[in-house]
């Protein structure tokens, strides 16, 4: 992942340093105040989330998905200061950590362990009956889409969740051109394992765009002035879902790629309208 690698690293900085209160350095689930990481399976260090409850009655949950071009050098520290804003909303946040390309990921198993996260969340005793939606940011937008997509057959097999909303933040929403674009350096090989020409059939299972329409409501929501990730990749993504019967809808913002997981900026502002409720 490259550009506006000041804005990443103030962000990551501030994230780390909320994390780090609910004891995300060790493997047994730990609480501080109202955050507690929870394993959601049990091979891995990295198959956790941290559940954030705000105060009074959640007005539902919202499950994050990190970026990194699914690189274990980022983690789901990025997304706290989204989480903490969110929270001040009503919500509840489930910030999901996954198996990552360097560290026992790539597919299948970064998207099977997202599938996993998914489906835990009925477990996690978050109090009353709100929705179920999914947000994910670059990397973690085509993890969100892949799933609001996933089926019998994809990793992870039949959701037992389906959001009610899904939420793509710049998200990497085509494989196969980003692959043809070489997309952070190549990263999608590293996810992959093969180009697309040399695993079709994998490909036809990890590829939002090649599962579309998607079970439920998708908001492709991109940085107009994005460096990182193209906006076609979320252009193109809802033209596909739309010809094949889909709702999905494109919502261009201001800023750039980091202006998204930015709680002061324009861009966040404009995010949270895509929430339920609003």
């Amino acid at each position: 992942m490259h550009g506006r690698v000041d804005r990443r690293t103030v962000l990551a900085g501030a994230a780390a340093l909320a994390l780090s209160a609910c004891g995300a350095g060790s493997r047994a689930p730990s609480a501080t105040g109202r955050l507690r990481k929870i394993a959601y399976a049990e091979d891995h260090r990295d198959q956790y989330g941290v559940l954030g409850l705000p105060t009074g009655t959640p007005r539902g949950i919202i499950v994050l998905l990190h970026g990194g071009y699914w690189l274990d050098q980022f983690g789901a520290s990025l997304m706290d200061p989204i989480a903490g804003d969110l929270r001040t909303r009503g919500w509840a946040t489930w910030n999901v950590e996954y198996r990552r390309v360097g560290a026992g990921g790539g597919y299948p198993r970064t998207l099977a362990d997202v599938a996993a996260a998914i489906d835990t969340v009925p477990t996690l005793g978050v109090s009353g009956t709100g929705p179920v939606v999914t947000l994910g940011h670059s990397a973690g937008g085509h993890l969100a889409v892949w799933a609001a997509s996933r089926t019998s057959t994809t990793p992870g097999g039949a959701p037992r969740v389906r959001p009610a909303r899904t939420i793509s933040l710049s998200g990497v929403l085509d494989l196969t051109t980003a692959w043809s674009e070489g997309l952070g350096n190549g990263a999608v090989i590293g996810l992959m394992g093969s180009d697309p020409r040399a695993g079709a059939s994998s490909y036809a299972l990890a590829d939002p765009t090649r599962l579309v329409p998607a079970r439920g409501p998708v908001a492709a929501v991109h940085a107009e002035q994005d460096d990182v990730v193209p906006v076609t990749q979320s252009r193109d993504y809802v033209a596909a879902d739309t010809r094949a019967g889909g709702t999905a809808q494109l919502v261009v913002v201001p800023g750039g790629h980091f202006d998204l997981i930015d709680p002061a900026s324009t861009a966040w502002s404009r995010i949270v309208q895509q929430l339920p409720g609003r």
